[in-house]
């Protein structure tokens, strides 16, 4: 063996040890946990029937409430809903899947399952096992009735002895006694397990001739003579071999189900979850199947892609991906270094299946902030239209080891699993709510319920936000007789900012919402916030503080923008003590995105992610700092946009922990009667928002989506104000095509400016604000704005209680005082119930009171 490869052999045994070391905490205890249970689980008593019913005859009635029925069959664990009020059978496996001619193998298996496991095995590949294949078909399912449900606990995989059962070699005297204890078959079985070594004077096993039938046999044999664990000791110690037995994979989990008024509650306890130590479990998901319509149905699904989209039944579209998102984006602690991401994000965790009459809308309780929502049509793995989310239990990361230029990778793993169980509401809607229209209304009465919505907005002015976002100041490289260093670029300055607005104010502009960014600490790519110095550049303290009493005596509301999880290098940050880990244990870096490559520009310098459990600390420094200039509002960047963890070793902040970091920092916020604008608007984020910008205005596009929705819009108008993304900034060539779009999603005008020339951006580290300068765009915005309030001011904080598709490219939108709006996007007029709609028009009827 040459020094280069003992090197490398070496390095990977210190790094092997260093990572088992990583996961001696929950897993561990859990892994423990798991072994105990596989060796006493016993499967569980027949359920006795609480009641029956014609409509699931195959099933045993276990719980009900005024509205519902549950169902269970407690040999396969499959369960059943009936919905008192409409009759409709909602099932957690579809019938007849047996026969389904196109599944196969593991995916027709997987139609029988309730749950599923993806976990690692020793090479850090993913593998997977499910309750019908791993569980139901060795009979190792046990069900409890609960007092309005059912829990239902899975063993997944059997202890069965293998051939490390076997010693790998016995002595001569050893072979000998047991042989002496066996009849002819057993002698005969042992006599092929093993060959002698005459120069050892042992007998080694004999793998190549173990396998099927015979290694059953030789393993027969051994336990009949009586070999222990004992002799196996002796026979190391006086044989000089080592052997560890690989442990079992065994799994187990549990899934609870409870009626709750109209609603099935599934709860995946993450503290039930077992699982060997050498194994780690990735993700679970549950009720995959649950409604899945089949190739003879009509029906649509509803994923939250951005704004929402629509998945229609048997679309034959097998050729496209299937649809998968991240609930809330990507978190930028496991981003690979050039991904940037295009598509819109998930802002909402919701899911659903729309049938003729009836319907359920998947709400994800907790787990949603790790939570993947899957959807596929029928054609592609089987002959079934689904939906369903999956949970992040622990996640894998990779460490590369050089040894004298070689390289290889080692999986690392997630310290300890999430903490947080995961729990989905699957609510029954039936009749005219069994539509997206009905399931937007449900979604926002559960979240006004819950206090996840601010309280209904009063009507405190009479024309709609015009939202503007003022950029003050950013860094830029600057030479001094060759010698590069970077300086303050301005542009906007407080005096200008004021400027700008008497313009807006002039042409009839009402009720500006004015963002302030690159105001502090180095404008636009701000420092930390650990304290707060306005940037002289643009007027320092005196000008921000002139700025705010003259946006107070204008009716103008002043929003100074702060970024609290993003960081960029610099004296007043420590990446190495202050930004979040990745799971290689590298400081989370973020480089600078480039538009043309859709990549990210590794040649630029990186911001960094902040650790979360610095949040707190930087909101307190922002409220000291921001006292003196009393400003009405506050805008926060990435707050209500991101949701990151920080795997630094023995000290992991998880997404689930990350994400009630964010809400007790807005909460503070709102605590201090600031009015809060968020950017991107998280679900999360919601009840602490008076403001929204960058709102979803719409999908990604998927190929497999049939539809986009404004079930986003429908869920919060009337109690958070939004728009879109900056009208100058944004994919839209046409004015028209952006009116239509703000009537139809009942979204306000947004616009972001500065005052200097559009080349004082050129070759910057923001060429993004390419088309910014305010008096390019003065005279446009004001009229698309007058055109927009002309219309939605007769709406002014009314909820949007009905949408839909009239024919290709024409919509119709109702707000709740009755009055509509049709949108029309085509580039021909169009007729609709006697009104002919021009080009890039739209009609208005109902009461406009």
């Amino acid at each position: 063996m040459n020094k280069a490869r003992m090197a490398m052999l070496t390095a990977c045994a210190l790094v092997g040890i260093l990572l088992a070391g990583c996961s001696d905490s929950a897993s561990g205890k859990q892994a423990g946990e798991a072994d105990q249970a596989a060796m006493t689980f016993t499967q569980g008593k027949a359920l006795s029937a609480s009641f029956t019913d014609p409509l699931i005859a195959d099933m045993k009635g276990v719980a009900e409430n005024d509205q519902l029925r549950l169902f269970a069959d407690d040999q396969t664990g499959a369960i059943a809903v009936l919905n008192k009020q409409s009759g409709a059978v909602w099932r957690s496996n579809p019938p007849g899947s047996s026969e389904d001619t196109i599944a196969a193998g593991v995916n027709k298996d997987l139609l029988s399952s309730q749950i599923k496991l993806d976990f690692y095995n020793d090479f850090g590949q993913l593998n997977s096992i499910n309750s019908y294949t791993d569980s139901v078909a060795n009979k190792q399912i046990s069900m409890e009735k609960l007092p309005n449900g059912l829990s239902v606990t899975y063993q997944f995989g059997k202890v069965e002895k293998t051939l490390e059962d076997m010693p790998k070699m016995m002595s001569k005297e050893r072979f000998e006694a047991l042989n002496k204890k066996l009849d002819k078959t057993g002698q005969r079985a042992l006599k092929i397990a093993y060959k002698e070594n005459k120069e050892q004077t042992a007998y080694e096993r004999n793998d190549s001739a173990l396998n099927g039938l015979q290694l059953d046999r030789a393993l027969k044999s051994l336990e009949t003579a009586g070999y222990t664990e004992e002799d196996l000791k002796k026979d190391m110690e006086e044989l000089h071999f080592s052997q560890e037995k690989t442990a079992p994979r065994i799994f187990e989990a549990t899934i609870q189900y409870t009626l709750d008024g109209n609603s099935l509650v599934a709860a995946v306890p993450v503290a039930g979850i077992h699982y060997p130590e050498e194994y780690p479990v990735n993700s679970v998901s549950f009720l995959n199947f649950f409604g899945a319509g089949g190739t003879a149905d009509k029906g649509t699904m509803l994923v939250p892609d951005g704004s929402g989209a629509l998945i229609r039944f048997n679309s034959g579209k097998t050729r496209y991906p299937s649809y998968q998102q991240l609930v809330y984006g990507q978190d930028n602690t496991m981003a690979r270094t050039e991904d940037a991401a295009r598509e819109e994000a998930v802002r909402l965790p919701v899911f659903g299946i729309i049938r003729e009459n009836s319907a359920f809308l998947g709400i994800i309780e907790e787990g949603e902030s790790v939570a993947t929502i899957n959807a596929d049509i029928s054609g592609r793995l089987n002959s079934y239209n689904y939906v369903y989310p999956s949970f992040n239990v622990i996640n894998k990361g990779q460490v590369t080891l050089d040894a004298n230029g070689q390289q290889r990778s080692l999986p690392k793993f997630q310290e300890n699993p999430m903490k947080s169980d995961f729990v989905v509401r699957y609510a029954f809607l039936s009749g005219k709510d069994a539509s997206y229209q009905g399931m937007a209304s449900y979604y926002k009465e559960y979240l006004v319920n819950n206090k996840a919505l601010p309280v209904e907005k009063a009507e405190d002015e009479d024309n709609i936000p015009f939202y503007l976002q003022l950029d003050g100041s950013i860094s830029d490289k600057k030479h001094f007789m060759g010698i590069p260093y970077r300086a303050l670029e301005t542009l906007t300055t407080f005096k200008e900012a004021k400027a700008i607005i008497n313009e807006m104010k002039q042409l009839d502009i009402h009720n500006i919402k004015l963002k302030y960014a690159g105001w502090f600490n180095g404008g636009l790519d701000h420092k930390v916030p650990k304290s707060i110095s306005v940037d002289g550049e643009i007027g320092g303290s005196k000008g921000l503080k002139d700025l705010a009493t003259f946006a107070a005596d204008s009716g103008v509301t002043l929003y100074p923008d702060v970024a609290f999880l993003t960081a960029n290098s610099g004296a007043d940050f420590n990446e190495s003590k202050s930004a979040s880990r990745t799971l290689r244990g590298d400081p989370a870096a973020l480089y600078p995105a480039d538009l043309a490559l859709n990549r990210r520009d590794i040649s630029k310098s990186p911001s960094y992610i902040v650790s979360p459990r610095l949040v707190e600390s930087f909101v307190d420094s922002t409220l000291k700092g921001m006292n003196a200039f009393q400003a009405k509002g506050i805008s926060v960047r990435d707050l209500a946009d991101q949701l990151n963890s920080d795997y630094r070793k023995h000290n992991q902040i998880d997404r689930t922990e990350s994400e009630e970091i964010s809400k007790a920092a807005m909460a503070k916020l709102q605590g201090e009667k600031l009015q809060v604008m968020g950017n991107g608007g998280n679900a999360y984020a919601l009840p602490y928002l008076s403001d929204l910008t960058n709102a979803p205005m719409g999908n990604s596009g998927f190929k497999l989506e049939d539809e986009q929705i404004p079930f986003y819009q429908m869920v919060i108008r009337g109690n958070v104000e939004y728009t879109g993304a900056p009208y100058n900034l944004s994919n839209y060539t046409n004015d028209r095509q952006y009116i239509l779009k703000c009537l139809e999603f009942g979204s306000n005008v947004y616009f972001e400016w500065i005052y200097e020339p559009n080349y004082s951006v050129k070759d910057t580290d923001h060429n993004e604000l390419y088309a910014v300068n305010y008096k390019l765009w003065m005279d446009k915005a004001a009229g698309m704005y007058q055109e927009v309030n002309k219309v939605l001011k007769n709406v002014r904080n009314q909820p949007i209680t009905g949408h839909e598709k009239l024919q290709d490219g024409v919509y119709k939108t109702v707000y709740g005082n009755g009055m509509y709006v049709i949108v029309n996007y085509n580039l021909a007029q169009v007729t609709v119930d006697g009104q002919i709609i021009e080009a890039e028009s739209y009609k208005t009827g109902g009461d406009q009171s």
